[in-house]
């Protein structure tokens, strides 16, 4: 009875209302219950992950009625986000996609073209055997496919101001879109589904790698030099326009989808939780660059009670930022695709506590984890589930040590507290599966 008392109550805790409301209250918004006005209104708590640090993260909290707004498509989502500068609180009110027209009618990748590109004349330029591999593309091709992805890019980009609550309502869903929090503070985004931002136009760099690769522009959402963010109870995946479906060009996946939701270029004060991330690639990198910059004594991230199934790889992979990743159920039964859950980057320093894992028989403990430049990772309770049989406690650093080089240091050099509490990780399948993801808070 006491472990069922406790996935209640920790149940409770990862979908219940604030009590503490702000002074000041909006009217009515139409189409918008009293239970997900009240939710909108709701703050970070004082003690949730890296967020509630400095002054907090409320954002939207304390909109008045005139910056409160309901919407229902891509026209009036961007103008809800547009104008002065003041506290807002947007409910997305189910289903849309941004790659939509003035009428709100469908756009495709044909639509945002530029007069002058064309994909098999590109292939054809671009071609190692023709082009090299000493220098990235360049000439009239390139730039008209650079005109291209502006084009698209100005079509479905989302961009957020400072004080700003996004909360989806009835089963919201952004299609075709990519939410950018850039060099603005104070946002709180939760219960939104967000699927395929797809890039029509990747760029070909022969440089990237021994054999090159495609690289797509958009995330699902974005935080580049954001402060206090708080992403909670969203779920990311590329619907049903998978990268394994992408043809195969120059001996190299064309892959149209970039990070699910990366956290960049100065960010700071982030939480990420109760979150569903499935069916992608690059899920969440913070921090860019090995090169050091803005990035230093920043990107400190809270990862936690999400649900990681079947991505490829970073869940998250990490630079620089003080990192606590705890109670995440990563699933890895696809060996085929999987690359690794935790990557460990260039001065990172990474604390992973209470983490469960189910894996496939056909990966190794060690393969949990990978070695991106950085050394420093404490790894503690984690729980490994191989397939149908009982899980056990296992040493993640111990594990990759014992099967890769150059070794990690066991200890990370820090030890959190912003925490609201720490579910025993038997217990994090039941939660995480019951709370993470959109369309779980009852709005």
């Amino acid at each position: 009875m006491r472990g069922r008392s406790l996935v209640a109550a920790a149940l409770v805790a990862a979908v219940g209302f604030s009590p503490v409301l702000p002074a000041q209250a909006a009217g009515p918004a139409p189409g918008a219950s009293a239970a997900a006005l009240l939710l909108a209104r709701q703050p970070l708590a004082a003690d949730d992950g890296w967020a509630a640090a400095g002054t907090g993260t409320t954002g939207g909290s304390a909109a008045d009625a005139a910056h409160t707004f309901v919407v229902h498509n891509r026209a009036e989502l961007v103008a809800a986000l547009s104008g002065e500068a003041a506290p807002r609180i947007v409910l997305v009110d189910g289903r849309f996609s941004m790659s939509v027209d003035a009428a709100n009618q469908p756009l495709g990748c044909t639509d945002y073209a530029d007069p002058a590109y064309d994909l098999a004349a590109f292939l054809q330029v671009y071609d190692p055997a023709v082009w090299g591999r000493a220098a990235k593309p360049s000439g009239p091709l390139e730039e008209a496919r650079v005109r291209s992805a502006k084009r698209q890019g100005d079509q479905i980009k989302i961009n957020v101001p400072s004080d700003t609550t996004v909360i989806g309502i009835n089963g919201a869903r952004i299609e075709h879109g990519s939410m950018i929090i850039g060099n603005v503070h104070n946002v709180i985004v939760r219960n939104i589904e967000f699927t395929d931002a797809a890039d029509c136009f990747p760029a070909w760099d022969p440089t990237d790698g021994a054999t090159g690769n495609w690289n797509s522009l958009y995330d699902l959402v974005s935080l580049t030099g954001a402060t206090n963010v708080w992403l909670d109870h969203n779920t990311f995946s590329d619907g049903n326009n998978h990268d394994a479906d992408q043809p195969v060009y120059f001996d190299r996946p064309y892959q149209v989808h970039d990070g699910a939701s990366d956290i960049i270029r100065g960010s700071d004060l982030v939480t990420v939780s109760y979150n569903n991330y499935y069916d992608h690639d690059k899920t969440m990198l913070i921090g860019s660059t090995d090169t050091p910059g803005v990035d230093v004594g920043k990107l400190r991230v809270t990862v936690h009670h999400n649900r990681f199934g079947n991505v490829i790889q970073r869940a998250p992979r990490v630079r620089f930022g003080q990192v606590d990743i705890y109670d995440n159920l990563y699933i890895a039964t696809d060996e085929e695709t999987y690359g690794y859950s935790i990557g460990v980057g260039f001065e990172s320093s990474i604390y992973a506590e209470n983490n469960y894992f189910l894996r496939s028989a056909d990966l190794g403990d060690g393969d949990l984890i990978k070695y991106w430049k950085g050394t420093r990772i404490t790894a503690k309770g984690t729980l490994v589930q191989v397939g149908s049989r009982l899980p056990r406690p296992v040493d993640l650093v111990a594990a990759y040590n014992a099967a890769y080089d150059p070794d990690f240091a066991p200890d990370a050099g820090w030890a959190p507290t912003l925490r609201p509490r720490l579910d025993p990780t038997v217990l994090v399948p039941v939660i995480v599966k019951a709370a993470a993801g959109s369309r779980r808070l009852g709005v």
